[in-house]
């Protein structure tokens, strides 16, 4: 919303030296957001004077048609003779009013004027264009006057050229700002001033002679106000003060009705509609359109309605898009632009009058999400569905309607027809109930009740009670419906700046949960791994499904489908964290970043199949419990997953020696890794599970609720995965159920013990079969070794011919440590015997070299 501060002046008798941007500084202290404070004509310098053309001389000797004019600017030159003046504008002839600027004048933008030979003529200033003036982007002809402004006059005052105007972007809950009545009244709150309300007039009631109305939606058109004028003139134009303000508000001026029309929505915030009342046929009506109806609206576009429009319509059919925009064939016509020929839906018409002489001004209110659906259907935005759908004041339609009937009796000369159409539903006062002290506990600082009063009443609320406040809202604030509400209007009149500044307290015995504490151990140990957290999007497609080789029974195809998805490509939600993860090191690794450790956690969405389908919850009410239940049972299950993915050199070389690539080893220690930090201990095991490579992937178990239960899997990609996702070679990824590894743990994790007795190491070589898992030997090891076994390790894996075709050597450090003493040699060898015995029972391990 563009406010001069010239036509705010109007309404709040602000002081002469307040300028534009301390009204700023009132408005967004109130809560407005003002953009900026634009102020027209500061760079501008007369001389600027009103001249009159007294001759044209063509020259013809150039390539484009240049004009050389006498100019009669009276005494502004010193001299009263005329000015000589180059000009290559065409739109005036000889005694038009044109506005002229002498040598020594400065035009916006900082083009001084000065004489000046061109064109083999000496030019003695120039005739303004409304873009040269800075009154608009017209630039297409030079702006001709009205005929009765006196020769020589001063035009910067008389086009009020010099102003200042305020740009307010305003919210959706805030209509009432989109009219000078509104921003009027928050300016006079804001500097304790009183107002002038320029909707207060002397409205006639209706009387049922005026332009008949019928309304069969009274839901979606609760009023509609119908005032004739007769007698216009319809080559009456508008004054330039009207023109010059629907112009510094942003709008350009059109002709003498519609800009009348413009000029009050602006003013009082409802918007109305001017038809001729000639091309009307029947009584209006308001009703939601028929299928198959179609309107060619004043943008000249024909429109096929649709059942749920609501339709301004006579007996010919819908002449309007109520509250949003007009119909072609009962517009305004200064002149006889129509000839008679076939106008849709309407027959031949023989006789037009010449311009519009009689006017039909049409004030009504209508719900806001009606409007707002009809102007997004049809991708029509225009300045009345703006302020409809953010709600405009219902009692303001009979104000709106008699300023424009008095201004277009003033201006073109018409004649108030007595007739008042007015049908309206009964509306009772809007009233909210609330504490006198309900703002001061929402603010945490105390208004008092005599301070909670006066604001709700500067807002044009009246207020009634106590300690419990009734308070009957004004029509124009369709947005105050809570208590919460009108505490936020005390809140921002009383001053932002004044609310003190405190921490919230959160209530005792209240922290994050078990989850959410696992999830950031996970991400610190992992960062302290070397590893780099990524967040890519949670949405995939069959293309990266079908990268990873899933086959097709896998259940990470089982995905659930957007309805809207971002792209189509990615229409389903991720089953898997290794798409997009995938997908970042592939980017960074197209960037040059070779070597990398990523890691990601996040949730996936594991649908069954067996989901119910949601139910819609109702918007009016808070849901139950039980709604709550089933929309919960509707939605598939969302696990939190840890992914890791590794590409190029895990150590670098250097001068300590050489580097090392990454491999499955690492994947597998980053889950161990992860492990650690719920305080579980993970069991790996060889498997074959897309998309690792069948030799190079390791199942994670873990004992969950008891059971040995999998969590995850590590290890080396396919090669042909691989290939497919465009991966550096032997790139490796882990991934892992955190949801699983959580209830895994077996309480709360302890912290690291330091023991005062020594460590007591012990290695042991078994020699197993090629296909026993060295997950079961390790087992069987601390099984036998007993409670002083503190750690075990396996730091060496050998075949060859030393231990026999089809045999293995597996290598184990075992640390033993006593809590209470120092262990003696016979305790370190019966431990170490006893966990040999194990390994040999359970595995059939000999000892090697034994």
């Amino acid at each position: 919303m563009r406010a001069p501060l010239s036509w705010l002046r109007e309404y709040v008798d602000l002081p002469a030296g307040v300028t534009g941007r301390e009204v700023a500084e009132r408005l967004i202290a109130a809560g407005f957001e003002v953009e900026a404070v634009d102020r027209l004509g500061a760079d501008l310098s007369g001389p600027l004077v009103v001249g009159r053309v007294l001759a044209i001389e063509e020259l013809t000797e150039f390539k484009k048609p240049i004009r050389y004019c006498q100019v009669d600017v009276g005494a502004a030159n010193g001299t009263g003779e005329p000015q000589n003046i180059i000009c290559g504008a065409r739109n005036f002839a000889v005694g038009d009013k044109v506005v002229v600027v002498l040598p020594g004048g400065v035009l916006p933008g900082g083009f001084e004027i000065t004489a000046r030979t061109t064109y083999g003529r000496v030019s003695e200033g120039m005739i303004c264009s409304a873009r040269e003036l800075g009154m608009g982007d017209d630039h297409g002809g030079i702006v001709v006057l009205p005929p009765e402004y006196e020769v020589g006059i001063d035009a910067i005052a008389l086009l009020e050229l010099v102003d200042e105007v305020l740009d307010i972007a305003v919210t959706s809950d805030r209509g009432y700002a989109l009219s000078m009545r509104g921003l009027a009244r928050e300016t006079a709150t804001a500097f304790g001033l009183p107002l002038r309300d320029p909707a207060l007039l002397d409205v006639p009631e209706g009387n049922g002679s005026g332009y008949p109305a019928v309304v069969s939606d009274t839901v979606a058109c609760d009023r509609i106000v119908l005032r004739t004028v007769t007698g216009v003139r319809p080559e009456a134009r508008s004054p330039l003060w009207l023109q010059r303000r629907l112009q510094k508000a942003g709008m350009r001026p059109i002709s003498l009705a519609v800009d009348i029309t413009n000029y009050v929505m602006l003013e009082i915030g409802q918007p109305l509609h001017a038809y001729d009342r000639t091309r009307l046929s029947g009584p209006i009506a308001v009703r939601r359109a028929r299928a198959g109806e179609k309107l060619t609206t004043l943008d000249g576009t024909a429109r096929t309605l649709d059942p749920e429009d609501l339709v301004i319509a006579d007996d010919s059919g819908p002449i309007g898009l109520a509250g949003v925009m007009g119909g072609a064939d009962t517009e305004i016509a200064e002149v006889a632009d129509h000839p008679p020929a076939l106008t849709a839906g309407r027959g031949p018409q023989t006789e037009w009058p010449v311009g519009t002489t009689e006017v039909v001004l049409e004030m009504a209110h209508f719900d806001q999400v009606t409007v707002a659906r009809t102007a997004r259907r049809h991708k029509l935005g225009s300045e009345a569905a703006r302020r409809f759908e953010r709600g405009v004041d219902p009692e303001a339609a009979a104000a709106a309607g008699q300023r424009a009937v008095d201004l277009l009796v003033l201006l073109a000369g018409g004649t108030a027809d007595p007739g008042v159409t007015v049908v309206a539903e009964p509306r009772e006062p809007r009233t909210v109930t609330i504490p006198a002290d309900h703002p001061d506990r929402v603010a945490g600082m105390a208004y008092g009740r005599e301070a909670v009063v006066r604001h709700l009443q500067e807002i044009g609320c009246e207020v009634a009670g106590s300690d419990e406040l009734t308070v009957t809202v004004p029509t124009w604030r369709p947005d105050l419906a809570e208590p919460n509400d009108l505490a936020e209007e005390v809140i921002r009149l009383a001053g932002y700046t004044a609310l003190p500044a405190t921490l919230p307290r959160p209530p005792a015995g209240r922290g994050l949960t078990a989850r959410q504490r696992l999830h950031r151990r996970v991400g610190r140990a992992l960062a302290g791994t070397g590893h780099v957290e990524v967040l890519s999007a949670p949405f995939v497609g069959p293309a990266q499904l079908d990268g990873l080789g899933l086959p097709d029974d896998d259940a990470r195809r089982r995905a659930a489908r957007l309805v809207n998805p971002i792209s189509d490509e990615t229409p389903w939600l991720r089953t898997t964290l290794l798409p997009g993860l995938l997908d970042a090191l592939r980017r960074n690794v197209g960037r040059g970043s070779g070597d990398l450790a990523l890691y990601e956690t996040g949730l996936v969405f594991r649908p069954t199949g067996a989901e119910a389908p949601a139910a819609r919850l109702p918007v009016d009410a808070r849901p139950t419990d039980e709604q709550v239940a089933e929309l919960e049972a509707a939605l598939p299950a969302q696990p939190r997953r840890v992914a890791v993915a590794l590409a190029g050199a895990r150590e670098q070389a250097g001068w300590w020696g050489g580097g090392r690539p990454a491999d499955w080893a690492d994947a597998v220690e980053a889950a161990r890794t992860v492990a650690r930090e719920a305080g579980v201990e993970l069991a790996v095991e060889n498997d074959r599970h897309a998309p690792w490579h069948p030799g190079r992937c390791a199942a994670l178990y873990a004992s969950v609720d008891g059971a040995r239960t999998l969590v995850g899997h590590a290890g080396e990609l396919h090669p042909r995965v691989v290939k497919a996702l465009g991966l550096p070679e032997r790139t490796c990824a882990m991934e892992a159920d955190l949801d699983l590894l959580e209830r895994a743990t077996p309480g709360l994790v302890a912290g690291p013990r330091v023991s005062s007795f020594p460590v007591a190491t012990q290695d042991v070589a078994l020699v197993v079969d090629a296909s026993v898992p060295a997950v079961d030997v390790e087992a069987a090891l601390r099984a036998g070794a007993g409670e002083l076994l503190e750690s075990l390790r396996l730091f060496d894996v050998f075949t060859g011919e030393q231990v026999g075709q089809g045999r293995k050597s597996l290598a184990y450090a075992l640390r033993f440590r006593a809590p209470d003493r120092t262990l003696t040699a016979d305790e370190l060898t019966e431990a170490r015997e006893a966990a040999v015995a194990a390994a040999v029972e359970r595995t059939g391990a000999t000892l090697r070299g034994g």
